[in-house]
């Protein structure tokens, strides 16, 4: 299978009309389309699988999932494949892309040439795809379907990356490691090594066996069954749904906080880096603040109230000296009832003693009068200034002791409190005063009304996405419980007697048909293994460094380990990008070979990261074999040097380049031996 020609028209850069034509049968492999960066190579990888898959892309690369994602949907993405120059509005506004295919095979219809032709026309927003076999549409074609056509006879999408690649980015190949990039990975190894058609009859005998389970049952439990299968149906449809939303809804969060990114940036420029809600922070900030300096005022105003008692100074000492000579008055109380009870007993304990009987009147008199002072001459003795009660004296005494020990302390501590406050809320107003200064420029304004806009939607974004978890956490419980009791349902059918038979053979066959896919798996698994050593052998100039290669075989998934002379693993992230490169490429000529598809190989940036030694044997072993035809994409003097393209060159068919002209790109084809002499006259070579 070859290509012959393949013509463009408005399809991205190449605007107009543009066609490209190899030779089929000129017994060389090698083509060579060579071209700047920006003027189509990636693009024209683009249309080849936009050619072949349509909508159906998605499932070729995750890139392509990634940019109609991007884009808001396929319909929109089919709009940036039309030409920029070409108006929209245009009645002739549309875009095609049309491939030749020469000996081709085809299984129950002779042919010499496959031409496939989608197109989109922008204004009717209708996607046109057309297969003529030899010139003339075919039933065949039609009654299968074109696209089913092109993946069942011409190549299927879930194995074109590894004809349609960028060798910089196969490395991906190499790095896969978690198990759903295995998976992935594995379903491709699976088509590409023959396996799926046994998985796909083994997934259609399944459904046969659950459909004989079904028509053993009564109408009431068919009619049961049915409602099951019907809302286990509807459960994982709203559940791809809900993750489709989510998705979407991921994508746009990370596109407006993007946004809301990028508008900060300007208003720090603007010289307004601060956001709403550090504004609103500060603004609450220079509030409490203010409490804090009333609640300080307070304090000092109280402390305020005794600065007077305390600028008295001595005149406080001479109070206090007062106080204390006039409380001395009531330092003790003579009590006369308690003194006559004394005087009683003790006038009886004279008696006793045989004193005369005015002795104990006289002494007892004496003791009253040292007890007693005399008020009188006291109280001349003693200049009475204040006469404070005993409570009013503890009053006074506590303020001058409050003067004297903490009043210092305290009223500093105020001090500082308020000054530290005041410091503070300066900072913060100056904050204020410096945020809202800006407000008289209508750039920062418009920049910070946007800002506001784009956090709004994203608060409502990420509350949708809150309930969007919420929503598939129950979908998710819900179908769990149904598909248990769907299960259990389907066990307790009745099987009528010749359902009972089908029942068995088709469990007998899907047994073989299990072990014949595990039996094709130990196969495959050792051909894979013997061709990837090969492969990495012929290219890589280091001797022994992989010296084994394992292909691991577990359920679905598939797993490839490199070792080295002592049979230890080789962490492929230990791998240079280069070395990456180098087993994705052996990997891939592998794949192919096993693969046993005729289809022609393009590789887009070819050698980029192989030093001499490896791009030698890259050109000499790889793309000599890998394909019939082959079609590189590389930098002059970049990726294809002058001295590589002569290792190159017996085994160049055609070389082209891609010229542009005011935005515009077209195919121009050279003379094969003097490649380099011709690019360098039309400064066509790559340059720094």
């Amino acid at each position: 299978m070859k290509i012959n020609r393949i013509r463009f028209n408005n399809f991205r850069i190449y605007k107009g009309d543009n066609e490209i034509k190899f030779a089929v049968n000129s017994g060389k492999n090698i083509n060579i389309i060579a071209g700047k960066n920006g003027f189509g190579k990636t693009t024209f990888l683009t249309s080849l699988i936009w050619v072949f898959y349509g909508k159906m892309m998605v499932e070729v690369e995750d890139k392509y999932k990634k940019d109609i994602k991007n884009a808001g949907g396929y319909e929109k993405y089919l709009l940036t494949l039309l030409n920029r120059d070409v108006n929209l509005k245009d009645e002739k506004a549309h875009f095609s892309v049309e491939i030749d295919i020469r000996d081709i095979s085809i299984p129950s219809i002779p042919c010499q040439s496959v031409l496939i032709r989608r197109s989109y026309d922008v204004n009717t927003q209708k996607e046109n795809l057309l297969i003529l076999i030899d010139g003339l549409e075919n039933e065949l074609t039609k009654e299968v379907g074109y696209e089913v056509f092109i993946n069942d006879f011409i190549l299927p999408r879930e194995i074109a990356k590894f004809f349609f690649f960028d060798a910089e980015k196969i490395v991906s190949l190499a790095e896969a490691k978690s198990k759903s990039e295995l998976r992935n990975l594995s379903r491709a190894y699976s088509e590409v090594l023959g396996i799926k058609k046994y998985e796909d009859l083994k997934k259609n005998l399944e459904t046969l066996r659950v459909k004989l389970r079904r028509e053993g049952a009564t109408p009431e439990q068919e009619k049961k069954l049915e409602e099951l299968i019907e809302i286990d149906t509807q459960l994982k449809a709203l559940i791809d749904l809900n993750l489709d939303k989510r998705q979407k809804l991921e994508i746009e969060i990370q596109n407006l906080v993007k946004e809301s990114d990028t508008l900060q940036e300007k208003l720090v420029r603007e010289g307004n880096g601060i956001t709403v809600e550090e504004l609103h922070q500060l603004r609450n900030e220079q509030e409490l603040y203010r409490i804090e300096a009333n609640e300080i005022k307070a304090r000092l105003k109280k402390m305020l109230d005794l600065l007077p008692v305390v600028m008295a100074g001595k005149k406080l000492l001479d109070l206090e000296q007062q106080l204390n000579k006039e409380s001395a008055r009531y330092g003790f109380q003579f009590d006369n009832k308690a003194f006559e009870n004394i005087r009683k007993t003790v006038y009886q304990k004279l008696l006793a003693l045989g004193l005369e009987k005015n002795k104990p009147e006289q002494i007892l008199g004496i003791f009253k009068d040292a007890l007693v002072p005399d008020k009188k001459t006291e109280t001349n003795a003693l200049n009475i200034l204040l006469d404070f009660t005993p409570e009013e004296t503890r009053e006074i005494q506590a303020i001058i002791d409050n003067v004297r020990n903490s009043f210092s302390i305290q009223f500093s501590n105020i001090v500082r409190e308020e000054k530290n406050n005041r410091i503070a809320a300066s900072k913060v107003y100056h904050k204020i005063k410096q945020a809202e200064a800006r407000k008289s420029n209508p750039v920062a304004a418009k920049l910070r009304e946007d800002k506001l806009q784009i956090d709004e939607k994203l608060l409502n974004l990420s509350e949708n996405k809150g309930k969007l978890i919420e929503e598939l956490s129950s979908l998710e419980n819900r179908a769990a419980n149904n598909s248990k009791i769907l299960s259990e349902y389907m066990k307790d059918f009745n099987i009528r007697k010749i359902d009972a038979q089908k029942y068995n053979v088709t469990v007998n066959v899907l047994e073989k048909i299990n072990l014949i896919i595990q039996r094709i798996k130990e196969d495959k698994k050792y051909s894979l293994q013997k061709s990837i050593l090969l492969g990495l052998k012929k290219i890589m100039h280091k001797d022994g460094f992989v010296n084994d290669v394992k292909v691991l075989v577990q359920d679905d998934v598939i797993d490839i380990d490199l070792l080295d002379g002592k049979g230890n693993i080789i962490d492929k992230d230990s791998l240079s990008k280069g070395e990456q490169q180098l087993y994705a490429t052996a990997l891939l000529k592998a794949l192919v070979d096993e693969s046993g598809i005729k289809f022609p190989v393009f590789i887009d940036s070819p050698l980029q990261k192989f030093d001499k030694f490896h791009s030698k044997n890259i050109i000499k072993e790889f793309y000599p074999s890998i394909s019939d035809q082959v079609v590189l994409f590389p930098l002059l003097e970049k990726e294809l040097s002058e001295m590589e393209y002569e290792y190159l060159k017996p085994n160049v068919s055609k070389v082209f380049v891609i010229e542009n002209k005011q935005g515009a790109s077209a195919f121009k084809e050279l003379n094969v031996k003097n490649l380099f002499d011709e690019v360098k006259k039309e400064n066509y070579v790559y340059s720094n």
